[in-house]
């Protein structure tokens, strides 16, 4: 399966590596952009100096913090003004040096992995904005350093490469995925909550630089993205207050039109680019909401030309067929019932001895594909792999591919079926593998009320919802690890990649004394390079689409409904409750959200459902 791949210019230093990427045009010349990359950068590294040595100064008590804030701010604003070139040419060292996530990571060595601390402007914005700001004032002042430090690294790259038409383009696209998935969210700016600002800064820059490429003013599309830009960033200047802030309407207003425009734009002109990092982001699709807006086959070994009707017919049988356990007694659809989104209903889902569960809940098999790492603890990496760790565990169907091969080898339909799609009839490990895989990449699942209402296909939503999608992509943060539009972990825009968090679980929410939830999730999925602390109890982020369907909730099944956990997130999890969390990465704090808000909240999830299935 494609992974996501490291950036490597400049990771040493390196600046005469220069990255350079051509296309053709309609015409069939190379078409550059007018771009000024000197004059870009030279306001952000500007920006980087000033801030280290304001930081310095507040570190020997020289300046006052409300000062470093408005470096910190002044600085990220400079970001953004071009974050949409150095997210698409360098994103792996943009995600780690200049704005990752405020979280401890792991890097794997060999079979262990290194724990690094966080750096970059997300970790700049937290610190300065925190309680501990004047404590931590040494620490703000290397993580400016840093900062400053590793522009440099990218200056010389940045200011030389060669930067075509189709690809400042098709960086614009995902800059827009970006500013509504991850800017308007609050995932971004954890400290200040500065998002309004910061996403009217990066529409305004995609304006000011569209404006200037004299070679696209001969499409008729060209005018329309340059109004939409400017009444986007217009409505960004008027509409400033992050808790109110009408997200849906902005998606609906200028978001997805812009998507179209550009893509259109492209189209008319010709204007074609390779992707530079693998994504599972279907360039084609027109509506960040659309049902073909990610590729299913990005996430799995089985490949577009592979798959078919047929083989997604045996795949179903398969999945009902009692024969792929040991017992004979248990099939896939004993756990992943369609009726109830391809969930059980269970707390914990049966075992294959009578009277006994396994470990965790059992998760919606709607959307699964959409993944780069499967099970609550992502112990596998393909859908293929997942269905070998079921047909392997003792608990579940616990037999062996030699066992069951042979029982399929001697049915008589399924040779005969698996001859006519890959032309022999001796059924193998990989075409088993491949038909169980194509049934479950089939169950997808983007038809919901609230789809066809951001399509565009239902002309209204209900009050209610609206304020919940509001609410969850705004003030509730719930957006921060749900990403739109899969609502899952999965993050934007590359959406190679799925995030794990830390949120404090209780084992029984009612209990008068309350107790974490003793699974240890991640940290103890028998990949010894994540038997890291920084895994200890996190689990992977499940989508929330159709979860109307699929109570009850969390890995362990303890809470029965949405308003236990809508209640659990809105006092900040475990540790809000009180309780002693280890690396939470879901922010303690009490959200204060009214019960009109929970209610809505729930409303909007509701939204989610799929009538389809």
């Amino acid at each position: 399966m494609a992974k996501y791949i490291k950036v490597t210019v400049f990771l040493l230093g390196i600046a005469g590596l220069v990255s350079s990427f051509s296309f053709l045009s309609g015409s069939g010349k190379m078409q550059k952009a007018e771009l000024n990359a000197t004059q870009l950068f030279e306001e952000f590294k500007a920006a980087t100096m000033a801030l280290t040595e304001k930081s310095q100064a507040y570190q020997l008590k020289k300046t006052k913090l409300d000062t470093v804030q408005q470096m910190v701010a002044a600085t990220r604003l400079a970001y953004k003004k071009i974050e949409f070139l150095l997210e698409y040419y360098y994103p792996s060292f943009v995600e780690e040096h200049v704005n990752g996530a405020p979280l401890y990571h792991a890097e794997k060595y060999s079979t262990q992995s290194l724990v690094k601390p966080p750096e970059g402007l997300q970790m700049l914005d937290e610190l300065v904005y925190s309680d501990e700001a004047e404590e931590q004032a040494a620490e703000i002042a290397i993580l400016a350093r840093t900062l400053a430090n590793k522009s440099l690294e990218l200056e010389i790259g940045f200011q030389q490469n060669v930067y075509e038409l189709g690809a400042v383009t098709e960086a614009m696209r995902m800059e827009l995925i970006r500013v509504f998935s991850m800017g308007l969210a609050g995932f971004d700016t954890p400290g200040s909550a500065n998002a309004i600002p910061e996403a009217r800064t990066a529409m305004a820059s995609m304006q000011h630089i569209l404006q200037q490429q004299e070679a696209l003013k001969t499409s008729s599309h060209f005018a329309k993205a340059e109004q939409l830009f400017a009444e986007a960033v217009a409505y960004l200047r008027k509409h400033t207050d992050f808790d109110t802030f009408d997200r849906l309407a902005f998606l609906k207003a200028f978001i997805n039109p812009l998507y179209k425009e550009l893509a259109l734009l492209q189209s008319d002109l010709g204007l074609t680019t390779e992707p530079l990092h693998p994504s599972g982001r279907n360039e084609q699709a027109m509506n960040i909401f659309d049902a073909d807006f990610l590729d299913p086959y990005f996430y799995a070994e089985l490949k577009a030309e592979e798959d078919g009707d047929a083989l997604r017919q045996i795949g179903k049988a398969l999945f009902y067929d009692t024969r792929l356990s040991g017992n004979l007694q248990m099939s896939c659809a004993s756990c992943h019932h369609p009726d109830k989104a391809f969930t059980d209903g269970l707390q914990k889902s049966q075992s294959n001895i009578m009277g006994k569960t396994v470990m965790r809940n059992s998760p919606t098999l709607l959307n699964a594909v959409y993944a780069d790492r499967y099970f609550y603890d992502m112990r596998a990496f393909t859908l293929e792999q997942q269905a070998e760790h079921v047909i392997f565990n003792e608990n579940e169907f616990d037999t062996a591919y030699e066992e069951l091969l042979q029982k399929l080898n001697e049915d008589d339909a399924y040779p005969s079926q698996f001859k006519a799609v890959f032309g022999e009839s001796q059924i193998t490990r990989k075409m088993l593998s491949r038909a169980l895989a194509s049934y479950v990449l089939s169950l997808q699942s983007f038809n919901s009320e609230f789809d066809q209402y951001v399509r565009g296909e239902q002309e209204a939503i209900a009050d209610e919802v609206r304020l919940g999608f509001n609410l969850f992509m705004g003030k509730a943060a719930c957006g921060t690890c749900h990403f739109a539009p899969t609502f899952a972990g999965l993050m934007p825009p590359y959406f190679s990649k799925n995030e794990s968090e830390i949120l404090g679980v209780l084992k029984t929410p009612h209990a008068l004394r309350k107790k974490l939830d003793e699974d240890e999730g991640r940290m103890v999925s028998g990949l010894h390079y994540e038997n890291v602390w920084i895994y200890e109890k996190s689990f992977k982020t499940p989508t929330v689409r159709n979860i109307e369907k699929t109570a009850p909730y969390f890995h362990n099944g303890a809470y029965v409904n949405l308003d236990l956990v809508v209640d659990f997130y809105n006092h900040g999890g475990g540790a809000g409750l009180g309780l002693e969390v280890n690396n939470q990465t879901l922010a303690p704090d009490h959200l204060n959200l009214t019960e009109v808000e929970q209610s809505a909240l729930v409303a909007f999830m509701k939204s989610l459902t799929d009538t389809d299935y």
